[in-house]
């Protein structure tokens, strides 16, 4: 490994790049927060996005850091992430984060950073150096967490409609409309608390590499934690005004019931896989939901070829952003040798 001193300026470089990735993160996974809060019209777009932000932010009070350990420590041998390796991780997960963006797609900015790393890692010492049941845990919850999402959105959305089945359509958009700033600030808590670990996984991965914390720390330092909460908070502030059109209407049309029904289900399957350490995608759980509560109107009431269209961007998530980590791995051997 090459000296500390020496790699200063390189840890701090990708330290900022980290962060600006949380950044796009929040910037690119807003629309999970807040496109049902919008498209229900219970917030305007400005209102909804810093209510957002808020709740991510103090997600750093609610969860362990049980997530940011399993892509610290759970997802690659030791000894094996180098400054290249993390470099290369983060310009993939980059690069499919601003394609995705660009086209409006609902990827998963998660799924784009354990990519890179699985990509940036097998090109330096090959598949050998992953550690297996890290991988295939967050590749199971690929189907896990949407499914559980439509599973707990469409329950709730039944159970709901048993409850509140003698009041009047006034009535209930009534309570509704104040009951999904609860769900919202659920979902967007969760949100946080799963998404912003990940980016304190992979700095804390970087600063054991370059020897600026030890392999037998238990939890990274005060300033990564922070840091990153904040990141992902402004990041969320900024919105993804595109991918909110998708979420928030494309694939169903959803009322203020089915917006608190929808988020109520996804908060709890972030809450599940956060206790767990599990690295999920908020994109996916919160696509599953509302697929859930839209399905259980009618199936016409899905859009299902925009569904569709979502499934074949997570199947092509981690691979994409794999390839081109290798590439990001790659260039790194040559700017900084």
């Amino acid at each position: 490994m090459e000296p500390v001193q020496a790699a200063l300026w390189v840890v701090i470089m990708l330290v900022a790049l980290a962060l600006a990735f949380d950044f796009m993160n929040g910037f690119h996974d807003a629309a999970n927060s807040i496109a049902t809060v919008v498209s229900t019209g219970v917030l305007k777009p400005t209102q909804a996005v810093v209510f957002a932000a808020f709740f991510n932010f103090v997600a750093i009070f609610v969860f362990h850091l049980s997530v940011a350990a399993t892509v610290g420590k759970g997802i690659v041998q030791p000894g094996v992430v180098d400054t290249h390796v993390v470099f290369g991780a983060l310009v993939g997960a980059i690069t499919w984060n601003v394609i995705t963006w660009y086209y409006g797609i609902p990827s998963s900015s998660s799924h784009a950073l354990i990519g890179g790393i699985v990509g940036a890692v097998i090109a330096k010492s090959g598949a050998g150096s992953l550690v297996a049941t890290g991988i295939w845990k967050t590749v199971a919850f690929i189907f896990v967490s949407p499914v559980l999402g439509f599973t707990l959105g469409s329950l709730m959305m039944v159970a709901v409609a048993q409850i509140f089945r003698r009041a009047t359509p006034r009535k209930v958009d009534r309570w509704f409309r104040r009951l999904q700033l609860v769900s919202a600030g659920a979902y967007s808590l969760g949100h946080g608390g799963n998404d912003a670990q990940k980016t304190i996984g992979i700095i804390w991965l970087l600063l054991i590499a370059t020897g600026y914390v030890s392999q037998g720390q238990s939890s990274p330092p005060g300033w990564v934690i922070v840091s990153c909460y904040v990141a992902i908070g402004l990041g969320t502030m900024f919105g993804g005004w595109r991918i909110v059109k998708t979420m928030g209407q494309k694939i169903t049309k959803l009322k203020p019931v089915g917006g608190f029904c929808a988020e109520t289900g996804g908060a709890l399957t972030l809450f599940l896989a956060t206790a767990l350490g599990i690295p999920v995608s908020t994109t996916h759980t919160i696509t599953g939901a509302i697929v859930g509560v839209g399905s259980t109107q009618r199936a016409s009431a899905v859009r299902w070829g925009v569904a569709g269209n979502i499934v074949w961007a997570w199947i092509f998530t981690i691979p994409a952003a794999a390839f081109m980590a290798a590439i990001g791995y790659w260039l790194s051997l040559q700017l900084f040798p």
